[in-house]
C-alpha cells in the first residue's frame, strides 16, 4: 500500500466541548489507523471567529492532523467527517513532509498567551487586514464633529 503523507484541519460546532472535540479527534484518529494509516500528530487550536459565518456558527474549535496513510483511509475519514453533523469543515493538504513540533499556529498562541502584543508582530490591525476591528489601524477616530443633518446645512458650511 503506498502511503501520503497529509496536514488535515477540520472545525467543529462552538457549542460542543472541547472534550466532545477530542473525542472527535480519537474517532476520526481511530479510522485513519483501522484503515493502515498512522497520526503522528494532532493539536487543538481552540475556539476561533470565523470570516464568516459557517451553517450558523460564527466560531468553531479548530483541531489539527498530521497524517501519514493510503489515500483510501483519508477518504473514508472525510466521508464520515461529511455526515457528522458536528463538523462544519475540513481541509485535508497533502505534503511532502509532516512538520516536527508545534505548528506555527500553537508557536503563535503560546506567543499571544505571554502577552507579546507588540504591533509589529500581526502587520495592520489584527488578524483582519486594514482597519479590522477597531484595533491597529482605523477605529475610533476621534477627529470628527459631530453629525449633521443634511437637511440643515450645506456641506460647505460650518457647524457647532
Amino acid at each position: 500500500m503506498n502511503m501520503a503523507l497529509y496536514e488535515h484541519v477540520f472545525l467543529a460546532r462552538q457549542d460542543v466541548t472541547a472534550q466532545q472535540v477530542e473525542e472527535l479527534t480519537t474517532r476520526f484518529k481511530g479510522v485513519i489507523e483501522a484503515n493502515g494509516g498512522t497520526v503522528s500528530k494532532t493539536e487543538y487550536w481552540g475556539v476561533k471567529t470565523l470570516t464568516y459565518r459557517v451553517r450558523k456558527n460564527r466560531k468553531a474549535h479548530f483541531s489539527l492532523m498530521n497524517i501519514d496513510a493510503p489515500p483510501a483511509a483519508v477518504a473514508e475519514m472525510e466521508r464520515q467527517m461529511r455526515i457528522d453533523e458536528d463538523i462544519l469543515r475540513y481541509l485535508t493538504v497533502r505534503v511532502e513532509e509532516l512538520e516536527e513540533g508545534q505548528s506555527v499556529m500553537l508557536q503563535k498562541r503560546d506567543r499571544d498567551d505571554r502577552g507579546d502584543r507588540g504591533f509589529g508582530d500581526r502587520g495592520f490591525g489584527g488578524d483582519r487586514g486594514f482597519g479590522g476591528g477597531g484595533r491597529g489601524f482605523g477605529g475610533d477616530r476621534g477627529d470628527r464633529g459631530p453629525r449633521r443633518d443634511r437637511e440643515e446645512a450645506p456641506a460647505n458650511v460650518e457647524t457647532e
